[in-house]
């Protein structure tokens, strides 16, 4: 399965439209890089899906352990400062910033990046593509770990 990016040239989804269009399609992964490209992941396989459950569970249980901050799954949305929308396979932001969010934007792509982020690369992703992603991450973050392996490790 491959990744299909739709390019809207003639007009663009305004931030409300494209809110609307995910919770119309919930059963679509919908992504919008910076230029406003519409992007559609297809849902992964199991063996990806097993690691990414395992990822976000050690991230969960740090998080649960420390208290430091909130942590999210492949399913939440971030509206990044570059306009993208992005959904990292796992995420965590520091509780202050969590605390800084208002109820409805809480119910909302949370409009942040994320201070720690994890994607994690399955068959039909290319590495040129993660890379482009994790780039907008980087572009607001101070630290980005860059760490490949595959899943039979």
């Amino acid at each position: 399965m491959t990744v299909v990016e739709i390019k809207f040239e003639s007009w663009q989804l305004s931030d409300e439209q494209f809110f609307q269009l995910c919770q119309d399609n919930r059963d679509l992964r919908l992504e919008r890089n910076a230029k406003g490209d519409l992007i559609i992941m297809p849902p992964t396989g199991g063996k990806t899906g097993n690691s990414n459950a395992g990822i976000t569970a050690q991230l969960w249980l740090w998080n649960n352990l420390h208290k430091l901050g909130v942590v999210f799954d492949s399913s939440t949305g971030f509206k990044l400062p570059n306009g993208a929308d992005r959904s990292p396979d796992a995420a965590w932001i520091p509780l202050e910033k969590w605390q800084a969010l208002t109820p409805q934007q809480k119910e909302r792509f949370l409009p942040l990046s994320p201070d720690f982020v994890i994607e994690l690369m399955s068959p039909s992703d290319s590495l040129e593509t993660t890379r482009k992603k994790m780039q907008e991450y980087l572009g607001f973050a101070e630290k980005v770990i860059e760490k490949y392996r595959s899943l039979n490790q």
